[in-house]
């Protein structure tokens, strides 16, 4: 008999099962796709010798996870390259404010209005970044908070909505860049503890970059897998689980897949029933022949670019999505560039591009004549450098990876206490009604991204149960 079998080889079911694993126990992983990786893929969309990344492509939350820079992963593949610029938020005129690496770079393209501003809001924290991230993603029944005094100062500053932290700034550059961060989980900009996601995304700028991993994040998935298998762990690929039968027995089963899918498999009726799914995506990748043609220069130079003319049409297109049930007309893009610093993703001289706006959950329209008019308006001549366009609405994103319901890549809302308290309100939210099964998704805390913290943390319970008994 095993010790631990895990359902889904994404980069929480692969860091449970390496953390497991490095504890002595005997695990094998089960995975309904032909390839590991979950959100983190790489695959030939488009054209041949075109390698673009299905979901995540850029990796703040990665390259600063505690789980993660806990283990070697180096030695097995992976490598963190970082362009000149972490992030660039232009404007229709021409200009942009980035989010660099200094505080300093990224407070001067705010301007002087706002400079002193943003200074003071990041620089109280990044001293203790390594400590507050350690502690923010865990929960107290995991890890006791190491330094609580800068947790609570960190709580007090983001667990009200952004609205009312963006009230610091006064113009617009700082106000569009820090919306934007916000949006990047698809959260209301008015919503409960948004100013802690845009804090977050700021801090793992300065801290240690937005990065793309060599290759693709797949490197980053197949990494984890050969650790796993080093520590004696399997892997087990195209095979799917309809429900808890199909597995061979163990002490303890994790399930890195939503909870929706949880409750069909192990039986548990409507345990999850109050579980609410957020608005979908739209996703193009293409293969270009050249680089975008950006009208601001800063945004040549960054792995990640934030289309959004200001803060109020930032927040128009996210209502619209989340709240009013149709697609924005000028949609908030989050685009990634990976070529710009990684010539192995594209043929010589021509680029691979990665966009999505959001769409209400489960829209079946098709977004992309929208998402090229908004492109042209900070990239003119944007659609003479495509060569082909793969293109994906939350129909096919739920396909491709059965945890995005409804096209919703944060595998549930983030919104509400549900930010907090996801999949239910409890203190132990790696567990579920039967004892020997846990679940470590995203739907689990700290939510959303490729972190493997949720997987980590569910570790930590798996390995609890399992001395007790």
């Amino acid at each position: 008999m095993l010790d631990v079998v895990v359902v889904g080889a994404g980069p929480n079911g692969l860091t449970a099962a390496v953390e497991l694993a490095r504890r002595g126990f005997s695990v094998a992983v089960f995975e309904a796709r032909s390839t590991v990786g979950g959100g983190a893929r790489t695959e030939e969309l488009t054209l041949p010798g075109f390698r673009h990344d299905p979901c995540s492509a850029a990796h703040p939350l990665a390259i600063n996870s505690p789980a993660f820079r806990a283990l070697p992963l180096e030695r097995y593949g992976l490598e963190w390259l970082h362009a000149e610029l972490p992030m660039a938020h232009p404007f229709p005129d021409g200009s942009a404010a980035v989010l660099a690496r200094t505080v300093g770079e990224t407070a001067a393209s705010f301007g002087p209005r706002d400079a002193g501003a943003y200074r003071r809001l990041v620089e109280p924290f990044l001293p203790k970044w390594d400590t507050l991230a350690r502690d923010f993603m865990s929960l107290p029944l995991t890890a006791l908070p190491r330094d609580p005094v800068t947790l609570a100062r960190f709580g007090l500053t983001g667990l009200p909505p952004s609205t009312l932290l963006m009230r610091r700034f006064r113009d617009e550059p700082a106000k569009a860049l820090f919306s934007g961060l916000v949006a990047h989980v698809m959260a209301p900009l008015g919503g409960f503890a948004t100013g802690a996601i845009g804090l977050v995304f700021a801090l793992a700028a300065h801290a240690r970059g937005w990065p793309l991993a060599r290759g693709g994040s797949q490197s980053l998935s197949d990494a984890l897998a050969a650790y796993l298998r080093d520590l004696g762990g399997s892997v087990h690929t195209d095979y799917e689980v309809k429900r808890l039968d199909d597995l061979p027995p163990a002490r303890a089963y994790v399930f890195d897949t939503s909870p929706t899918a949880l409750a069909r498999i192990a039986g548990f009726g409507n345990h999850y029933g109050g579980y609410r799914y957020g608005p979908g995506v739209f996703k193009i990748d293409y293969a270009l022949d050249g680089p975008v043609p950006w009208t601001a220069k800063e945004a040549r130079a960054a792995g990640t670019v934030q289309v959004g003319a200001s803060s109020a049409e930032i927040g128009t297109a996210l209502r619209a999505a989340s709240r009013e049930g149709r697609a924005p007309d000028r949609p908030f893009l989050i685009t990634v560039q990976p070529s710009v610093v990684d010539p192995t993703r594209a043929p010589a001289g021509q680029h691979v591009f990665w966009v999505y706006g959001h769409v209400p959950h489960g829209w079946t329209g098709d977004l992309t004549d929208a998402i090229e008019r908004q492109l042209e308006r900070f990239a003119p001549g944007f659609r003479d450098r495509v060569l082909a366009r793969a293109t994906a609405g939350p129909p096919e994103l739920a396909a491709r990876n059965a945890n995005y319901i409804g096209g919703d890549i944060a595998s549930g809302a983030v919104s509400g206490l549900q930010l907090l308290l996801r999949p239910r309100p409890t203190l132990f939210p790696y567990r579920t009604p039967h004892p020997a099964v846990f679940i470590c998704s995203s739907a689990t805390p700290p939510g959303p991204g490729v972190h493997g913290m949720s997987g980590h943390n569910a570790a930590k319970a798996v390995w609890k149960r399992l001395r007790q008994i």
